[in-house]
């Protein structure tokens, strides 16, 4: 079969039809002005520095290839093998953070005769919202505990007396029973009352 010609309005359209660059693109571009328009701005201008940053150091990086490669191609083979390869170029960025953490240990390293060790600051407290409630808590609860051992202790004494009064009761109830003979037993019905007149009057 034979190829089909293309149509001569689509050739015409193709060269002459050019698309503009436009550049690239973040986010939405219907955004109203706002925070969400201000957060994309900024993301978009953060990746046009990162690229140009990049940028920059492919040209120093192509540029230190190229003056370290006349050096090297001068000198011997055996000139070759001693010297190191050359190390991976850092980001300035990273440089200057990892020269910035050598230097902090050094500082450290040498304490001075005389320092103390340092101590965080005290900072006041900061108010309690639950104090006030907590003290009336702790107030309250000591006064029940006061009361619970007022109330122990008048059940314990509540509890002798009527031990007491019944041991008294049982004691006098056998002393005026009467003995073999039919007599009342007068001296230890006298010891008891005896006792009784010394706790009414002591």
């Amino acid at each position: 079969m034979a190829v089909k010609r293309p149509l001569e309005s689509d050739s015409a359209a193709t060269p002459a039809a050019k698309k503009l660059r436009k550049g690239f693109r973040v986010g939405p571009q219907n955004l109203p002005d706002g925070p969400w328009k201000r957060k994309v701005d900024k993301i978009k201008k953060d990746l046009i520095h990162k690229a140009k940053v990049k940028k920059a150091y492919k040209k120093i990086k192509a540029a230190e290839q190229a003056s370290s490669k006349p050096e090297t191609t001068g000198g011997t083979e055996d000139a070759d093998a001693t010297e190191a390869p050359p190390s991976p170029q850092l980001h300035p960025e990273r440089q200057a953070m990892l020269d910035e953490e050598e230097e902090q240990p050094e500082v450290t390293s040498q304490p001075r005769s005389g320092d103390r060790p340092r101590r965080r600051k005290q900072h006041p407290r900061k108010p309690g919202y639950f104090d006030k409630a907590s003290a009336d808590a702790e107030r309250k609860k000591a006064e029940a505990d006061a009361r619970a051992q007022e109330i122990e202790r008048r059940n314990e004494e509540r509890n002798s007396k009527i031990a007491e009064r019944e041991r008294f009761r049982k004691a006098m109830a056998k002393a005026r029973k009467p003995g073999r003979d039919g007599q009342r037993r007068l001296g230890r019905e006298s010891g008891l009352l005896l006792e009784k007149v010394k706790k009414m009057v002591g």
